[in-house]
């Protein structure tokens, strides 16, 4: 049984999943084994951890609402796609 070989776009897509803990088993072995031979994907989700836990000390109340808006819609438009 061969394992779904993932190119670095799908890295990117399901980096989101993979930190939450929400892809199925043969997703994440596959991710896992993507990162094992990708040194660019493996430093991309090294990336975003760090990003996750530095936003991670900002409150919704310490941004200016103009920034919030911005960074809500950014969201809203990266999910369309």
């Amino acid at each position: 049984m061969s394992t779904v070989q993932l190119s670095c776009q799908e890295i990117v897509e399901l980096v989101t999943d993979y930190l939450e803990g929400t892809l199925s088993h043969k997703e994440r072995k596959a991710f896992e084994e993507h990162l094992s031979g990708c040194p660019h994907c493996t430093n991309y989700l090294d990336q975003m951890r760090q990003t996750i836990k530095m936003t991670g000390r900002l409150t919704e109340e310490a941004l200016e609402p103009e920034l919030r808006s911005r960074i809500l819609d950014a969201f809203r438009d990266f999910r369309r796609e």
